[in-house]
């Protein structure tokens, strides 16, 4: 048997509503040390918690406030990323059923990303903000670092497991919302309407920090289409419309009773019209055998080159820097060499594959 007075200290440290083992009560949660000189384990975790929110609010931020990102047309875009997953990610045939809804894909993944890094930044509802941290990280891993060598290359493994100890304990007794309510005095009794204060007080702050969330998605959301529409990058790449596949005739052209005959046509699938792509620029297309995103460029005058634009670290679009003279991926910021596709600059470890373009007499490229 246990005597009373051994009893006695157990009992006081409950009285105040906080359970076993955490800080204290919510005023004296800005304490360093508690009273018993420990140091509350959430005060050790406070720096990668805070790390985690910003980052978190930041990306999805990034991502509501980047008309790119959801312009299907752009190799930035989670349409383009979702398109070149499918050619890497271990569930790339899952992806490529969720190609036609990109855009809310997209906005989901920017709103998740604000409502978790919001939750970690006012340690509200943390073990709940952890467990979504998690899922969106092993998501994006799966979908885009998975083929990263070596793997601690892919950033997004690296977050999946700095998410769990909030998983594991939460705030962890340091200052934040859940460690503020915790330690307030638990109800004697029941309000008017049933419900206890301490949920009420819950509720109010949850739905208090849901709305400015939502203020904040909305205007960076609004902030970034204004500004994006008043400048565009001028070197954005153009779009070279898909034409159909072309017989190979040899036109003939009378003039005062002679026969000339035209150069043949090239046996291939034309892409559109060679005038699209300026000269030291590029131009987007399908590849017609393969249906991946791809991209021309004409560094020099009547030399195309063309290349598959996923590229093969992650599966992300690629895109020509005319200004800097290479092809760079948005993601990881792979580079390659806009004549042969070589790898410039990893974290890819293979170039780009190449395709053979031709320009025809009627002045279009062809795949051949």
């Amino acid at each position: 048997m246990t005597p009373d007075g051994a009893r006695r200290p157990h009992a006081a440290r409950r009285t105040d509503g906080t359970a076993p083992g955490a800080s204290g009560t919510g005023s004296d949660m800005w304490s360093l040390r508690r009273t018993d000189g420990s140091i509350a384990t959430g005060w050790f975790l406070l720096p990668l918690r805070l790390f985690l929110g910003v980052t978190f609010v930041f990306a999805g931020l990034q991502k509501l406030a980047n008309p790119d990102f959801f312009r299907s047309s752009s190799p930035v875009s989670i349409h383009a990323q979702l398109v070149g997953a499918t050619h890497t990610s271990p569930i790339g045939s899952l992806l490529g059923h969720l190609t036609g809804a990109a855009s809310v894909i997209g906005a989901l993944i920017a709103v998740a990303e604000v409502a978790i890094g919001v939750g970690a930044l006012f340690g509200l509802l943390t073990r709940v903000a952890a467990v979504g941290g998690m899922l969106v990280s092993f998501s994006l891993f799966l979908a885009i670092s998975y083929h990263s060598r070596p793997y601690f290359t892919g950033s997004d493994i690296v977050f999946l497991f700095a998410w769990t100890p909030f998983v594991l304990a939460g705030a962890a007794g340091a200052p934040a919302l859940d460690t503020w309510l915790a330690g307030r005095p638990a109800p004697r009794g029941t309000p008017a309407e049933g419900a206890p204060e301490g949920a009420v007080s819950r509720g109010a702050v949850i739905g208090i920090v849901a709305a400015g969330s939502a203020v904040l998605i909305g205007a960076a959301a609004g902030l970034g289409r204004a500004v994006g529409s008043s400048t565009r990058n001028a070197a954005t790449t153009t779009t070279v419309p898909p034409t159909t596949t072309t017989t190979v005739a040899s036109p003939t052209t009378t003039v005062a009773g002679a026969t000339t005959t035209t150069a043949p046509l090239p046996k291939g699938t034309s892409i559109g019209s060679a005038s699209q792509v300026p000269v030291g620029g590029s131009a987007a297309f399908n590849d017609p055998t393969t249906g991946d995103p791809s991209l021309v460029i004409q560094q020099t005058a009547d030399d195309y080159k063309a290349f598959d634009a996923i590229c093969p670290h992650a599966g992300c679009t690629v895109a020509y820097q005319s200004s800097a003279g290479v092809i760079a991926c948005p993601c990881h910021g792979s580079e390659f060499n806009p004549k042969t596709g070589a790898v410039i600059q990893g974290p890819a470890t293979s170039g780009l594959t190449p395709i053979k373009v031709i320009k025809g007499s009627n002045g279009d490229l062809y795949v051949v």
